[in-house]
């Protein structure tokens, strides 16, 4: 480590602040896909999105109602679209695929890790299989598919990038009562960071996408729950009384929004996606609506930072430092620098 080092907080082959990377994939015609969970939602919102500039898609499924409802609405796109079906959390499964990419489609350009579930149980009350069910998926399958997928794209060296999908109300922001979808989602962010920071000197892109409230079937992901793993917890009567005065106010907001949808149609989400993937960004985020919820929970870190205490020692300072992980600020030039191109 050098001083050089220690002043920019990373490596010096890492990207600098105020010189942010080119974008790896901001051209993507031609270029192919592997969406998970692209048969419904926000999957299927990216598939179309992608299909449309002309990618070539493989898109996974596991609910045949609605790969057929997604076929409908991509008709038109046979020539460049694949359909896969997939359990993320099967490990065989997923490098079975991985060994099939060559004979899809020859090359794997962008990998889209958005098959998720929701296991809406306050932490409190979870049992064992809610938890293991809900990180099998949406922690365990993201880690999967990098590890089949992730040397496909660095293998032909014409770059790529890696998108996973987590929340904006739930993986940036604690989700009040379903704690364990929370520390799921939480963990994906924690895992997009990170996987930038290792891919930073490469020309693989990385970005956590974090929707808020998007039209899925997100709410019916039981269907595709494991026989061993079906013993759910219970509520007890005080957590029942909340989530219920909680749910009670989300459909208070939906019944009268007087004719505007209040939920964003999953074709708009996917489009945000693309266009991050363009950008290189490191957050997608969907809903600028949520900014005081974000600033509430980033406000509360810095007011919980010791005040007052007594100089620490040169030793403790060069530590701290090597924690500025460089992607951040980057990552905030890089918004700062599009905003006042499109200005």
């Amino acid at each position: 480590m050098t001083q050089r080092d220690i002043e920019t907080g990373g490596p010096s082959g890492t990207a600098e602040p105020d010189r942010p990377r080119p974008a790896r994939m901001h051209d993507v015609a031609g270029k192919v896909a592997l969406i998970t969970g692209g048969d419904s939602g926000i999957g299927l919102g990216i598939s179309h999105a992608m299909l449309r500039t002309g990618m070539r898609v493989i898109m996974t499924y596991r609910t045949d109602r609605h790969l057929e409802e997604a076929r409908r609405s991509l008709e038109g796109y046979d020539d460049r679209l694949r359909t896969v079906r997939l359990d993320v959390t099967d490990r065989a499964t997923v490098m079975s695929l991985s060994g099939e990419i060559a004979q899809l489609f020859g090359k794997l350009h962008v990998l889209v890790c958005n098959a998720g579930v929701a296991s809406m149980l306050p932490l409190s009350n979870a049992s064992f299989d809610d938890w293991d069910w809900c990180m099998s998926v949406n922690v365990g399958g993201v880690f999967n598919c990098i590890r089949a997928f992730l040397p496909h794209i660095r293998a032909h060296g014409e770059g790529g990038h890696i998108v996973a999908t987590s929340s904006m109300l739930g993986g940036l922001i604690a989700g009040p009562y379903w704690g364990v979808y929370s520390a799921s989602k939480f963990a994906v962010v924690g895992m997009m960071e990170a996987l930038r920071s290792e891919l930073a000197a490469t020309n693989v892109g990385v970005s956590v996408f974090c929707p808020a409230g998007v039209r899925s079937n997100l709410g019916s992901s039981d269907r595709n729950r494991p026989p061993s793993l079906r013993e759910a917890g219970a509520l007890d009567d005080t957590t029942l009384a909340l989530t219920e005065r909680f749910h009670t106010g989300m459909r208070t907001v939906l019944e009268n929004s007087a004719g505007t949808p209040p939920l964003m149609d999953p074709f708009e989400a996917g489009e945000r996606v693309l266009q991050g993937i363009r950008n290189d960004d490191l957050y997608i985020l969907s809903h600028a609506e949520y900014e005081q919820a974000l600033r509430d929970r980033s406000e509360a870190l810095l007011a919980s930072l010791p005040r007052g205490e007594p100089p620490v020692s040169p030793g403790r300072i060069a530590l701290a430092q090597l924690a500025r992980n460089p992607i951040y600020a980057e990552a905030a030039e890089r918004r700062r620098r599009l905003s006042t191109s499109n200005s």
